[in-house]
């Protein structure tokens, strides 16, 4: 039990000292970037750090899976030349058993993460690209969805515009009883209008069956009513910005997720892809530990034996791909080529088989 608490502490040790290092790193990198993008805005060099703190958690969470094969290789390689991994092997403790502490930590840090980390990650990235559309155009366009309906809206240097739909088709191009409130770029509502349907267009949103109430101070909005069987809001929006302001299935919190999935198949949206990203952070312990186990296929043996170059190279290369074959499968997931639950657990559970394969035969023979 000793040995099983060494090991952990040591690997837990090593994690934390590499997600610092990749953390400083990326936020210099982050730095330059934001600095380069926004040069032409008038964004101040404290809200570029702002924008680089609230960016890194996402960065930081992307990259898990390779801090934690190269958490591993460094604990094996770090046991390997202490003879330490040699004495715990002489003393009759397998492979596997070396393993427990170090996977157990893997899972443990892959449950913290998915339950607690995610929903920070959640947040800080919502707001993240709230500021920087807002420091890049003056004004974001935002879409959401609750029990009473779709929520949108746009805007620009005209002022801003209030969008809510019953119902909308899967791209959020045509809205079905619609109510729209146009607001002056000083604050103040400037119109009401409500119509049974909007089309999106080129530059506007076409309306029929609309009523407008002018809002303007001082003027009575029933007694001026219009009536227009067909009528267009100008509107910078597109089918990609609209597509767009959905943001990422990461911005949403894994613990809100089911009831937002819900809420996505009311409004008539497809939740497909929003499914297979909540099943992939369920699977992702287990896919950390994929990686760990594949890290120590390749490095659990003795210096003396050479070649640790190349057993670190192809340790990190066969994550790499691991990484990238469950990327691509999540791609065919959210295009429904595959069932989301395959899509999901497929690639964690068949990277734990290969590296037991791995494990097995470099142990045995």
């Amino acid at each position: 039990m000793t040995l099983h608490y060494y090991f952990a502490w040591r690997f837990l040790r090593i994690f934390i000292g590499l997600l610092a290092v990749f953390l400083l790193m990326s936020m210099l990198i982050d730095v330059a970037e934001h600095l380069r993008r926004l040069s032409s805005t008038p964004a101040t060099l404290s809200q570029v750090l702002r924008l680089v703190l609230l960016n890194a958690p996402e960065g930081i969470y992307t990259i898990l899976p390779l801090i934690m094969i190269l958490a591993t290789v460094a604990l094996f390689l770090g046991l390997a030349r202490t003879s330490e991994l040699v004495v715990t092997r002489a003393a009759g403790r397998s492979a596997l058993r070396s393993l427990v502490s170090p996977v157990i930590v893997a899972f443990a840090i892959g449950v913290i993460g998915v339950a607690m980390v995610n929903p920070i990650v959640a947040a800080t990235s919502k707001r993240y690209a709230a500021l920087l559309e807002s420091y890049q155009s003056g004004g974001a366009d935002v879409l959401s969805l609750s029990a009473e309906g779709l929520w949108l809206r746009q805007g620009g240097a005209e002022g801003q515009t209030v969008i809510r739909a019953a119902r909308s088709n899967p791209q959020a191009t045509e809205l079905y009883d619609v109510t729209m409130i146009a607001y002056a770029p000083d604050g103040g509502p400037e119109k009401r209008i409500e119509a049974a349907r909007a089309r999106l267009i080129a530059g506007a949103w076409e309306l029929h069956d609309a009523r407008i109430w002018p809002l303007a101070r001082g003027t009575n909005p029933e007694a001026r009513t219009e009536r227009r069987e067909s009528f267009e809001v100008p509107s910078s929006l597109t089918e990609a910005r609209i597509r767009d302001t959905f943001g990422e299935p990461s911005a949403i919190p894994v613990w809100d997720m089911p009831t937002y999935i819900g809420l996505l198949t009311e409004a008539g949206f497809s939740a497909r892809r929003h499914a297979v990203w909540f099943q992939m952070e369920l699977a992702k312990p287990l896919f950390l530990v994929a990686m760990v186990l594949i890290a120590a296929a390749f490095t659990m043996r003795h210096v003396r034996f050479g070649k640790t170059g190349i057993a670190v190279l192809s340790a990190i290369m066969l994550g790499f791909a691991l990484y990238y074959v469950r990327n691509f499968v999540q791609i065919l997931g959210e295009n429904g080529q595959i069932p989301v639950a395959l899509a999901a657990w497929a690639p964690p559970v068949a990277s734990v088989l290969l590296a037991l394969g791995l494990l097995l035969h470099m142990e045995d023979g």
